[in-house]
């Protein structure tokens, strides 16, 4: 039995099993990451796609991604490698890749328009140890590296992988600890303690999926768009928001996608405290 320290959850992990996030296993007494290298997305993407609408505009990068994730989001778009049954058989037909490999597939991809690469599609921090040694090897050829993450992790992870991250995209999925607790099987707190200390290392872009009767009224609009005010990512420029609109996916397919006008109003709430706030899936 061996205790992660990756997450809150903090699993007791029994050797030769998998943690709660599918992607960690315990190994003669010590937590490993049992997706390490293990790859089930490939692609080179708009930078913006991340979304990232103030790093590197126009460019492309390398999207990678492997399987798992410490959340439970009941909307998630990529069930398959996130947290479904269908996760771990990932274990067994994902293709293993070094992270040499990965970034040398990255620097062959530059004629292209490549800038580096993005840990991204899973939660990327279940598996910081590739994340970190691949990034590393990234960083030393002259590529960029880039996070989408929803930002449970404790500050230790960050810190291993800061030295290395140029970018992240962050979710900030609500407000409200019922929210995070209830229904995304999270904790908020944890998230905005990642984004604080996020800021002070690399620029940082927030994401915000707007879901009905959920997280969409003014009031948390605007508690959420004045607390992202009080940051500045290390340039000194304000920390973009984006404020993405929901469709019915996987377990919440019993309300219809979210109105466009009040994505629309909701931006200019927050537009009330931030300078750039971006709207998406409109």
């Amino acid at each position: 039995m061996a205790k992660c320290s990756v997450c809150f959850r903090h699993c007791d992990i029994p050797d030769g099993k998998i943690g709660f996030c599918g992607g960690r296993t315990s190994k003669n007494g010590a937590v490993e990451a049992f997706n390490y290298g293990r790859i089930t997305a490939l692609a080179l993407d708009p930078i913006e796609k991340k979304p990232l609408a103030r790093f590197y505009p126009g460019s492309r990068i390398l999207s990678v991604g492997s399987f798992g994730c410490n959340l439970r989001c009941p909307f998630c778009q990529n069930y398959d490698i996130s947290w479904s049954e269908q996760a771990h058989k990932y274990a067994e037909t994902a293709e293993t890749v070094r992270p040499e490999d990965l970034v040398e597939i990255a620097l062959q991809t530059r004629e292209k328009g490549n800038i580096g690469i993005a840990f991204t599609y899973n939660e990327p921090l279940i598996g910081y140890e590739f994340v970190r040694d691949t990034a590393r090897l990234a960083k030393a050829a002259g590529l960029k590296n880039v996070m989408v993450t929803n930002g449970t992790a404790e500050l230790a992870v960050l810190r291993e992988l800061s030295p290395y991250i140029d970018a992240m995209n962050i979710d900030l999925k609500g407000f409200s600890d019922r929210y995070y607790e209830d229904v995304l099987g999270g904790s908020r707190a944890m998230v905005m303690a990642f984004i604080e200390e996020a800021v002070r290392n690399c620029h940082v872009e927030l994401t915000t999926l707007i879901v009905p009767s959920e997280n969409d009224s003014e009031d948390e609009m605007r508690d959420l768009s004045r607390w992202i005010g009080g940051l500045k990512n290390p340039d000194g420029e304000d920390v973009p928001l984006h404020i993405s609109r929901f469709f019915p996916r996987f377990h919440m397919q019993d309300r219809g996608p979210t109105d466009v006008r009040k994505v629309y109003r909701l931006a200019e709430v927050a537009r009330e405290n931030l300078r750039y706030v971006y709207t998406g899936n409109c």
